[in-house]
């Protein structure tokens, strides 16, 4: 396998982190210490002619890769890896809505988290560009994924209780072949002591197999500063 010259490699590398909606993505990447970009920064819009729509009617069907800004995304992960700065969007997955942009750096890291449910869908664009250092999968029994992401959404009012409770049982019902298709797009499938053991050696592997040969930065290293208000929420 070739590898960009010295010249032209990245200054930073991406672990793409993906896995079902409430599997824990937003708090393993946060235990890491590593910067984290948020991939659900970058739905759509609520009124995009583009969004897919649900078979039966209820709405826009947000689980679609199709409802997601895959280029601006990618746009993204490159800037950080190559320049460690993008602006990127802060989104409200209440509102379905963009609420501002924020500034984000990684401060000289060589290694930087991407997460969210999408993440398998660039996982192949990534690795072509010389940006990837891994691509993991975080599996766990889908009952219990399907009480944590409800906690959460009506914790955080995501949307009306009774969307949640239609999408949660959907997603309950998928969550096998979501993780099948995610680990089909090239993500290892893992729980979270595999993970976090694999995101340590991506952390201090050399350039001899793809990863970046910096450690990482110290922990909480990330910036976001702009004209965008701040909002916190976990991976979808």
């Amino acid at each position: 396998m070739s590898f960009p010259s010295a010249a032209r490699r990245p200054a930073a590398r991406v672990l793409l982190l993906t896995g079902p909606s409430g599997s824990g993505k937003s708090s393993l990447a946060a235990r890491t210490g590593l910067p984290v970009l948020r991939l659900d920064d970058f739905y759509k819009e609520a009124g995009d002619p583009t969004l897919p729509r649900l078979p039966d009617g209820g709405g826009a069907d947000w689980d679609s890769p199709l409802s997601w800004d895959a280029d601006a995304a990618v746009a993204a992960v490159a800037a950080l890896c190559r320049e460690g700065r993008a602006a990127v969007p802060v989104y409200d997955i209440g509102a379905s809505a963009r609420t501002g942009v924020v500034d984000v750096t990684l401060d000289g890291a060589a290694l930087f988290v991407a997460e969210g449910i999408f993440a398998a869908e660039v996982i192949d664009r990534c690795r072509a560009a010389g940006l990837l250092a891994d691509a993991l999968c975080l599996r766990g029994r889908p009952t219990t994924t399907f009480r944590r992401r409800l906690l959460r959404d009506v914790r955080e009012s995501r949307k009306p209780v009774p969307y949640l409770i239609r999408r949660g049982l959907r997603l309950l019902r998928a969550e096998r072949s979501v993780v099948a298709r995610q680990t089909a797009l090239g993500a290892h499938p893992c729980a979270r002591p595999e993970a976090l053991a694999r995101i340590a050696a991506a952390r201090t592997a050399g350039p001899d197999d793809g990863r970046t040969e910096r450690p990482g930065p110290p922990e909480g290293a990330i910036s976001r500063t702009g004209g965008g208000p701040g909002v916190t929420h976990a991976g979808s």
